[in-house]
């Protein structure tokens, strides 16, 4: 195991990993960490829906429903060509219409689905909380996170979306809603990933013939149309909540994992602060540093200046 994972050992419960819209493989960060997590995914379209390998995660639990801000038995939900772009709000099609890609967004069938709340779920499996949320639900990332009761919100300590840039759908939560609310909530943004289509209508593409597609594709640059977004709770909410010695370590865990090694060293700072000097103490101090200064020593970036700032820097943190 590595030594940034050994924290997870002082926890009192499982980590909870929540994916929403869990077509295709769970997030990669997570599989350091997955033998010791419960796995909660999300998605109502089984087209692209994987089981989870019995053995991969402590527990995992896959949930075949849509998921609504209020309780609801079921919802409209719109299967598109693409199960990626598949959602419960209508896709906006003159909107989409600009770009290369809207023929995956084109609905193929409208169907009621099976519906839920977040809150539900957590009561009905048990489950104390969530600790990473992670929801791609095609236009409804923000509204799904405030619909979260208070308590469990404000204990989130790492939100992965993928929130709009343009109007895919009626109604979405844009990446400009979304950010604003999470900065507001205690939360900055460790990760920012823009990602988009080719600006140019199909119908205008058609009348240059279908050869021209695939060259407009291979020498245009992308516009961007969206984004994948991560952001990481900051230290001093969880000094300003009173949080326990399990959330701090969680968090420095999270922040390893994302390599935010400056980061896990503001973490370890506040634990220090709150909770003063124990086993933990060396190891979140040490290990940011450690790997900071095998970094510095494999890029040759002056890894002797490094080391001195390091110690110093350490020192500072024990006094």
């Amino acid at each position: 195991m590595e030594k940034y994972l050994q924290p997870l050992a002082a926890l009192t419960s499982p980590p909870v990993l929540i994916d929403i819209g869990a077509s295709g493989e769970p997030p990669r960060i997570w599989d350091a960490i997955r033998t010791k997590a419960v796995y909660l995914g999300f998605d109502p379209d089984r087209r692209e829906l994987h089981d989870v390998p019995d053995g991969h995660y402590a527990r995992s639990i896959i949930v075949n429903k849509a998921l609504t801000t209020s309780a609801e038995n079921e919802t409209k939900f719109y299967l598109t060509y693409s199960p990626y772009c598949s959602s419960t709000l209508r896709p906006d099609s003159k909107s989409l219409s600009n770009y290369l890609f809207s023929d995956l967004f084109v609905v193929e069938q409208e169907v009621s689905v099976p519906a839920t709340t977040i809150a539900g779920i957590l009561d009905q499996f048990s489950l104390p909380g969530i600790d990473w949320f992670k929801t791609d639900s095609q236009g409804t990332d923000l509204r799904l996170f405030q619909s979260l009761p208070d308590n469990i919100r404000s204990q989130v300590l790492a939100v992965d979306i993928e929130p709009g840039l343009i109007d895919a759908y009626q109604g979405e939560d844009l990446f400009v809603e979304a950010h604003r609310e999470l900065l507001n909530q205690g939360f900055w943004l460790s990760n920012l990933q823009v990602c988009g289509s080719i600006r140019l209508r199909r119908s205008t593409a058609s009348k240059l013939g279908e050869h021209f597609i695939p060259m407009v594709s291979s020498t245009q640059r992308t516009s961007p149309g969206w984004c994948e977004a991560r952001y990481l709770r900051d230290q001093d909410w969880l000094v300003k909540i009173g949080a326990t010695k399990d959330r701090f370590l969680l968090l420095w865990v999270f922040a390893m994992l994302d390599e935010q090694y400056g980061f896990a060293l503001d973490v370890a700072e506040a634990y220090m602060r709150c909770f003063g000097s124990d086993e933990w103490t060396n190891l979140i101090q040490n290990e940011p540093l450690t790997i900071l200064e095998t970094k510095a020593t494999q890029n040759n970036r002056s890894p002797s200046l490094l080391r001195r700032a390091i110690r110093k820097f350490g020192r500072m943190l024990i006094r």
